[in-house]
Parts: C-alpha cells; structure tokens; sequence
C-alpha cells in the first residue's frame, strides 16, 4: 500500500540540489572549487527553493576520478578545505532549513587508501581480503575477461605482491570485498561518523555492484557493454539487499525518519527497484535507474540516436506505475555523469530557455522526489570542447584512447561524440556572472568556463522572472504547493503521440494536467474536455490556447492545468 498525505516521509516533498564542488564556487583562487565557495552561494540555493544539498565527494583523494577514489573517508580534501570548513558549510545548510547529504562511495577505493596499501602487502596480509585479488590465468593474463568502465581490463596486476586485483573502474579504484564482515563494519563506522556530526543522509554510488559473483565467472560479450558482458555478475549481486538491509540496521535504525538515503543502481530493473526501495525492507528511500538516460544510445558508446519520445513515455511510465504501490522514484535529467539536457534533449539555441523550462515541467512533476544539478536551473548547455586536450574526465581520455588507438576508429568521430556525450560536459564552472571565468574563480578554472557565460549567468537570472531560474522557482514551489503533483496517482496520456509528453495526476478529488511540447514546431494534445476552463498553475510561453478538446502548443511550449 502506498504511503501518501501526512503520512509519507519528508523527503517526498523535497527537492533535491546537487553540488559538484571541484566545479560550483572557488574561494581562494586556486581555480578549484572548495566548501567556503559553497557556504558563501547558499542564499542562491535557498532562495531557488532547494530542500536537500547533495555533495560530490570531498574527501582526501588523489583525483584520478575527480575525488571517486577516496583515499580516507574521515576527513576533507585540502583541495576543498578542512573539517572546519565542512561544519560550518553545514551549519549554514540547516539554518537556511536545508538539508545536506554525502556522496558515499564504498564499492572502492583509492590504492592510496591505507587499506589498500596493506592489503597489497601481500597474500599473508592481515588485509588482503578486504579486496579481490586473484592469481592470474594458468596460461598467463588476468583472472576474467571483465572489463573496466573506463577502457581495457577490470584487472591491474600489482608487482608487489604478484596478483591482480579488480577494479571496474579506474585502475587506482580497487574494488573492496563486501563478502568480508570486516569490511561491512568499517563502512558503517565511517556511516555513522558522518552522521553524528550532523549529516542528514547518503547518495550511494554504484551500491548495487557491491555483490559481487565469488567465482568471477567470465563475461558475455555483447554490444553496448562497458564491462565486457560481466555485468549478470555483480549488477546487484546474490548478497546485495542482505548487505543493505544489515547497513539499516546498523547505521540507520532509530533516526532513519529525518534522513534521506538514495542508491545511484546502474542496471537496475523495476522489479529490483521495488525490492531497494520498498520501506518494509529497510534498505534505501530511492533509487537512480538510467534507463531512460540510455534511450538516445546507440550500438555501442560510439553511437547516438535521436530520442524518440515514444521511447521515453515507454521508460518513465513504467517506472511509474513499477513503483506504483511500493517505493519511490528519483526524477533526474542532469547529473555529474550526463551531458546537459538543454543541449541533449532539448533546443539549446534558439529555443533554450523555452526547452530547458519545458523540459523541467516534464520531469519534475512526475511521482517522485526531483533531483537539480548545478547550473540546471540556469539552462547551462554543454561547452564547445575543440580538441581531446580540452577533456579532463578520466572516462573520456581513457576510452578516446582505446577508441582511436586499438580500435582504430577516426579520431574526429570519437570527438564527436564525446562533444555530445562526454562527463565533461557537467563539469565546466558553474557560471555565476558575465566577468572572466563567470565569476567562479579569480585564477585559472581547472576546465575551462562555457563561453557563453556572457549572457547565461546567475547574476542576469536571478533578477529576470522569464528566466529558467525565475521559472524553475515557480516549479519547484509549485509542486510543492499542490498535493496531487507529489501524493497523486499518475497517469500518461497520449502514448503513441511523438511530440507532445502528457500525463494526469490526480489526488483527493484535484486533477492535474501536464502537457509539454517537445519540439520546436505547435503541436496539438488531444486532452479531452473540461480543461479550457481550468486553473493555469504553469505555462512556461504564454497562456494555454484550446480548440474544444484539443490543447495548442507553442514550440516548447509546457501547460500545467487544475480542476477540482
């Protein structure tokens, strides 16, 4: 049964910001982001209306996935600050009523955690099961065919102790053993460190690869797979909802009701979702698919296609009524791994604040908790990357690498699509103003700034009703406003329809109607009677226009209706 009104968690109601720090707001010069840049922008997040802030790692690290690979749990960067620096940046959070989470990352490692570096002392180790290390094939090579995220094998031998270990990711990412106990109580630990001091909650990358298959069977190729195929054997594992639920037990339990927790699941399916998040198995409040981010993928990472909104209906619809009657959905476009959505999905010329407020309108009103990645609200559009030296995402060098270099594909094909597809994308600053480096640094940026800073920026914004940031306030409150867009049933219409996205929420007798044009020419939604009279809570261009039944779209044009 389903948990609405009064009833449901906090979390339903809130929405979510996240806050790449290497990128958001730089302090001191050094043309990285850090915590006090944070602590002094607080009023732009407070005042956009975000209840949650979820921070990127910023725990001591080497960077060589831009702070992913974490070399102590316990402690800040210097990069981003002190300790200090971080109570304060949360003192501030709560006493604009705002919550903070953490980005917890315990499927791995850095090597250069001390728990690596006595693990690979070798096999008498007091620590080398904390890790998966493997002798190599009788014939020579690594244990397995799996493959690394980020190009070439998921195995690194280590000459010092003369095995390979696994890392799905970087080489410098080795993957901790969760089948040790060992390893379980030193992650809670660090949990409930956090806790204490004050945080209200944990984003979870990749928890769903923490089982792993203990035999490390040998992959499947198919197209399309990062892993070489091996995904069956760790994508949420034989022990993972165990390991979930003993976490509750021992981290959450007794003040779970005031915190937020949310799995990051690549390759999860509703089915496995509804076990994550079903409240009665105590293991997380949500989840993030990627489903609906792999729509525009083609054959492989090499190759794209136009989204085909029928598509997309297809995907979030059966999100939606997957986890219908059981858990939670997480509503994201944007993230620090995904391109920005203005430019992917949408119109990021002539038609980009019109698209970017649609495409909010779209997602955001759906069933479930929104997620808004900095520089969202602004419409920032992916940057103009001229040359592979421009990238500085380890996934971009490292599989621009193997693309050119072993599988010999042109150069500026693979450019191409990194231009489009690449993490980078996120990652350039965010852009506060129209001075040098968009008023994110006084030195040099570690990226460089979007160009087109000059005329996207908080600054102008913020002052600019008609702006994306002045619309996405309106959204955000509201949504929050009216019960039905959080509490409400949720129904899609027009499935077969390739331009118009619609659909109904509906709750304690409240009908809501979203309908979005997602293209640049009018459009008509048959809609059906009743609504040329209704209660306008959206429109992003304009008043809605009707003929009888049928709703007339502008080009990206998002209408939100009520009638009691």
């Amino acid at each position: 049964m389903a948990v609405t009104g009064q009833d449901a968690p906090w979390w339903r109601d809130a929405v979510v910001y996240q806050i790449y720090p290497r990128s958001f707001a730089d302090s001191d010069g050094d043309g990285v982001g850090d915590l006090r840049g944070i602590t002094a922008r607080l009023d732009h997040l407070a005042d956009l209306g975000a209840d949650v802030l979820w921070l990127s790692p910023v725990y001591p690290s080497p960077q060589d996935d831009n702070g992913y690979d974490i070399s102590d749990y316990q402690d800040i960067d210097p990069v981003f600050g002190t300790l200090a620096d971080f109570d304060a940046l949360l003192a501030g959070v709560h006493s604009r009523g705002m919550k903070l989470v953490m980005d917890l990352v315990v499927n791995h490692t850095s090597d250069e955690h001390p728990w690596f570096a006595t693990s690979r002392l070798g096999p008498d180790s007091p620590m080398r099961d904390w890790y998966w290390w493997r002798p190599g094939r009788p014939g020579g090579g690594p244990p397995n065919n799996w493959g690394s995220a980020f190009g070439g094998s998921a195995w690194q031998y280590d000459d010092i102790s003369g095995e390979y270990y696994l890392h799905l990711f970087s080489r410098k990412q080795p993957e901790l053993n969760w089948e040790n106990p060992k390893v379980r109580q030193a992650v809670h630990a660090v949990m409930r460190w956090w806790l204490d001091r004050g945080v209200d909650g944990f984003r979870m990358d990749v928890i769903n690869y923490i089982s792993k298959d203990v035999t490390l069977p040998d992959g499947v190729t198919f197209p399309g797979s990062v892993h070489n195929g091996a995904e069956p054997h760790f994508v949420s594992g034989p022990r993972v909802h165990e390991f979930l639920q003993e976490m509750h037990r021992e981290v959450f339990a007794g003040r779970d009701a005031q915190l937020i927790t949310v799995g990051e699941t690549p390759g999860v399916t509703v089915a496995d979702a509804r076990l994550f998040t079903d409240p009665a198995r105590r293991e997380v409040d949500m989840v993030f698919q990627f489903e609906h981010m792999d729509l525009d993928a083609g054959a492989d990472r090499w190759q794209t296609r136009r989204l085909d909104l029928r598509d997309l209906k297809r995907c979030l619809g059966k999100w939606q009524d997957g986890l219908a009657d059981v858990g939670w959905n997480s509503l994201y476009w944007n993230n620090h791994d995904q391109p920005r959505v203005v430019s992917r999905f949408g119109d990021d010329g002539r038609h980009r604040v019109a698209s970017a407020t649609a495409l909010g309108t779209l997602l955001h009103l759906h069933r479930g908790t929104p997620y808004i990645y900095q520089g969202e609200e602004l419409g920032m559009t992916n940057a103009p990357f001229a040359g592979i030296e421009d990238f500085r995402d380890i996934s971009a060098l490292g599989n621009y690498a193997h693309a050119v270099e072993v599988e010999g594909r042109p150069a500026d094909e693979v450019l191409a699509v990194l231009r489009a597809r690449s993490r980078d994308n996120a990652r350039t600053p965010m852009q506060w103003d129209a001075t040098a480096h968009a008023g994110f640094t006084t030195g040099t940026p570690w990226i460089a700034v979007n160009p087109n800073h000059i005329s996207i920026n908080a600054a102008a914004a913020r002052h600019d009703p008609a702006s994306v940031y002045g619309y996405y306030r309106r959204l955000i409150a509201t949504r929050r406003a009216e019960p039905a867009l959080v509490h409400g049933d949720f129904t899609m219409l027009l499935p077969d329809d390739e331009r118009v996205y619609a659909y109904l929420r509906r709750y304690a007798g409240t009908e809501v109607l979203v309908a979005v044009n997602v293209g640049g020419a009018p459009a008509p939604a048959l809609v059906g009677p009743g609504w040329a009279g209704a209660e306008v809570l959206l429109a992003n261009t304009g008043a809605p226009r009707f003929d009888g039944a049928t709703l007339l779209l502008g080009p990206w044009q998002a209408v939100v209706l009520r009638r009691p």
